[in-house]
């Protein structure tokens, strides 16, 4: 079985789980998340804690108990106290506002840039060079945080471009003749 596994998840106050045969259901004060289970994997509810057994000693079947465990460890964190990711616009005339369900950039181009957000994930913009994306669903957050990050990465020259808050950017040296 997987190290990761055998920790139980300690389920915090407001927090209920569901398990039935096909899916598992983490419901919180910010909301609602369900994934599916796998039949290699057997999810039980006791004493305010999901554990996480193996149902045959397979490789396949240690390695999903950990995975499981790890996805519903961000379920219960997600519906608990949800998740958040800090981008920074870096450049001269880089701006970013959130207007309701549209996140609107100005990144350089000749064009701005709108991106719709998701169902379930909020933007906010507390100075325009800076981006707080913040949603329940750990996996949903990173991604809409990589979508924003990918419409101008930082350029190795002078750093130019949408970062994460806590990402180094290496800066090269330029060519001397």
């Amino acid at each position: 079985m997987s190290r990761i596994a055998k920790y139980p998840i300690k389920l915090p106050s407001g927090v209920e789980a569901k398990i039935d045969a096909q899916q598992i259901v983490i419901k919180g004060p910010l909301g609602t998340l369900s994934h599916a289970t796998t039949a290699d994997v057997t999810v039980a509810h006791e004493q305010g804690a999901l554990t996480f057994s193996v149902t045959n000693d397979s490789r396949h079947a240690k390695a999903m108990s950990g995975t499981l465990r790890a996805v519903v460890a961000n379920m219960v964190h997600g519906v608990a106290k949800g998740f958040e990711k800090k981008l920074s616009l870096v450049g001269v005339g880089y701006k970013a506002a959130a207007q309701g369900k549209t996140l609107n950039l100005s990144l350089g181009f000749s064009h701005p840039v709108d991106y719709p957000l998701p169902e379930g994930i909020k933007a906010e913009t507390p100075t325009p060079t800076e981006i707080l994306i913040k949603g329940i669903d750990k996996q949903r957050v990173g991604q809409v945080a990589a979508e924003v990050r990918a419409f101008r990465p930082p350029e190795p020259y002078k750093g130019k471009g949408v970062r994460y808050a806590d990402e180094t950017v290496l800066i090269k040296e330029t060519k001397k003749k």
